[in-house]
């Protein structure tokens, strides 16, 4: 079965996790499995465990507390949203399967664009060196699953200083433009999905 896209443009991350959810609960064996790209303006999102003590600068950049796995992150423009929306089940795929799909399709993009990163087990998402570039953050229920990934490309990493990102303390974190690449995030998208796609319909 075919994955279906959708690119959502900028949309606020409330109404899209909500939409996330109605889509994940009304669908049957029959549903196409989705991807959803989307940029949502400044947020801070905590995930299911995460602990508020994490938000070590509170500032006027909203908090939301929403169902993904996962601590305290922020998303901003400049920031590649993916979101995989899947019926697991029907793919035979675990849930860290999932996550090694999301990973790798943020390595293997950065690859092509002449960036050595690499994922690490104990803690979730890609790093390029010490310093994190793409985080993954799912919800699994009734076999299916959603919200995803975020990659920094091109924008303001100032409000990561006001947080333990994913809950680390100390935790830098980097973007494309940092590493000298400088392109559209609708670019950035097309390897990342391309790679997320070969993964899940193969």
């Amino acid at each position: 079965m075919q994955t279906v896209l959708n690119n959502l443009g900028r949309q606020d991350y409330l109404t899209v996790w909500r939409q996330m959810q109605r889509f994940t609960e009304s669908r049957t064996a029959e549903t196409a499995d989705q991807i959803w790209l989307v940029e949502h303006p400044p947020v801070y999102t905590l995930g299911l465990n995460g602990k508020r003590e994490h938000l070590i600068c509170p500032n006027e950049i909203p908090v939301v507390e929403c169902d993904r796995g996962g601590q305290v992150t922020y998303h901003g423009p400049g920031q590649l949203i993916v979101y995989l929306l899947t019926d697991l089940r029907r793919l035979k795929l675990g849930p860290r399967q999932l996550v090694s799909i999301l990973e790798n399709a943020m390595i293997h993009a950065l690859e092509q664009y002449g960036i050595q990163a690499a994922a690490k087990a104990e803690a979730p998402g890609v790093y390029v060196g010490e310093k994190k570039i793409g985080s993954v953050g799912l919800r699994i229920k009734n076999g299916c699953s959603y919200h995803g990934l975020s990659l920094n490309n091109q924008m303001d990493l100032t409000p990561f200083q006001y947080i333990n990102p994913c809950g680390y303390a100390g935790l830098a974190v980097t973007q494309l433009a940092d590493q000298g690449v400088d392109i559209f995030t609708h670019e950035l998208a097309v390897p990342v999905v391309h790679d997320i796609i070969k993964a899940i319909e193969t």
